[in-house]
């Protein structure tokens, strides 16, 4: 028996008095109840009929949510030194340096025409640290509606994903132009 049946029944049996010292009931308490698991949760049918009677919901249907593969992914950065916020393009498996970050977008997805508008992207960013190593310092999912979400925050620059594009006035690298 779950303990949470056990302690409404025992709480029912305290509040009701039938636990009194010296009351033989509280000692003839006996639960012989299924567990959970074992449990069938139905509705009870109307009066007169049976659970055959009963329509089944049906599942509500769902448009699929159609994603978007771009080839570009747009950021913002903001320098917190000099106080400037920069947009800048990146082609997905392309790096490009901001400050000390390198930003490598590997995919950026937006939603399909007519849907609620999403776009992500799986993101890296590495540091170039002042012994000229490279430290990845994030690696994870961008969403741009919510861009405090998992923003790059870094003690000089910030880095966060504004949207994802099919094209750039910044020119493909050779890599990407197929």
């Amino acid at each position: 028996m779950t303990s949470r049946l056990a302690g409404a029944i025992a709480g029912l049996v305290f509040a009701t008095g039938l636990a009194a010292p010296g009351n033989s009931f509280a000692q003839d308490l006996q639960f012989d109840l299924p567990p959970d698991d074992e449990f069938i949760y139905e509705e009870a049918p109307a009066e007169g009929g049976s659970f055959e009677d009963i329509p089944m919901e049906e599942a509500p249907t769902e448009v699929p949510i159609q994603r978007v593969t771009n080839p570009v992914a747009e950021f913002s950065g903001i320098d917190k030194i000099t106080g400037r916020i920069i947009s800048f393009d990146v082609y997905v498996d392309e790096t490009v340096q901001f400050g000390a970050l390198q930003v490598t977008p590997r995919v950026c997805y937006s939603s399909g025409e007519g849907q609620e508008p999403r776009t992500d992207g799986f993101i890296e960013v590495d540091e170039i640290t002042l012994d000229r190593k490279i430290r990845r310092i994030f690696s994870g999912w961008m969403f741009a509606e919510s861009p405090g979400l998992n923003a790059v925050e870094h003690a000089v620059y910030d880095v966060w994903l504004k949207a994802c594009k099919q094209q750039s006035d910044v020119p493909a690298p050779e890599s990407a132009e197929g």
